[in-house]
């Protein structure tokens, strides 16, 4: 299998609801083992369908205990509160603080098909809603907390150390919609 290009803010894909999947066929299969390869490469926890360009309803993570894959998933069911700090891949380099369900159970299918239910917490369950999000074309920046927004920044004065600089949601959105506007 190949990895896939991550597609950036600015693609019009990642602001439309991805279609459900009906038959899991060996395309949509071939499809979640690139997503896991692109996910393992980009050093992410998690992957979504439209971030790789194809608007079906998909995802895979890896928290650290293995990779999970959810065809159609829903959340059915959220509780508690936590605030944490958020990046994506389809966002490099940006970063901020999102308000989400500090547990939450989400139901879908596996890559064979079979009905699967993740009661997920902490990390786990974040990295979730943040993929089931991105099938929905929202954000994690429709949702940060925006005086938490900031570029992570190598600091050439500090060897490996990062600075952040602060941004607004309107700066970090037009400058990644420049970028996209140059490549077309």
């Amino acid at each position: 299998m190949a990895a896939r290009r991550i597609i950036e803010y600015g693609y019009p894909i990642l602001r439309k609801k991805a279609k459900p999947v009906g038959r899991i066929t060996q395309q949509v299969r071939t499809l979640i083992d690139e997503m896991a390869e692109t996910l393992c490469e980009a050093g992410g926890l998690g992957l979504a369908a439209p971030q790789v360009g194809e608007s079906l309803q998909v995802l895979v993570a890896d928290v650290g205990d293995g990779l999970i894959t959810m065809v159609n998933p829903q959340i059915v069911r959220r509780e508690g509160e936590q605030v944490g700090l958020e990046g994506c891949l389809s966002l490099p380099g940006l970063h901020g603080d999102v308000r989400r369900a500090a547990k939450v159970t989400v139901k879908g299918r596996n890559s064979a098909g079979k009905p699967v239910s993740i009661a997920a917490e902490d990390l786990f369950a974040r990295v979730l809603q943040h993929e089931v999000d991105h099938l929905n074309g929202i954000l994690f920046i429709d949702r940060v907390e925006p005086d938490t927004l900031h570029w992570a920044i190598e600091d050439p004065e500090a060897e490996g150390e990062m600075r952040l600089e602060y941004v607004t949601v309107e700066q970090a959105t037009r400058l990644f919609e420049t970028r996209v506007s140059a490549k077309l």
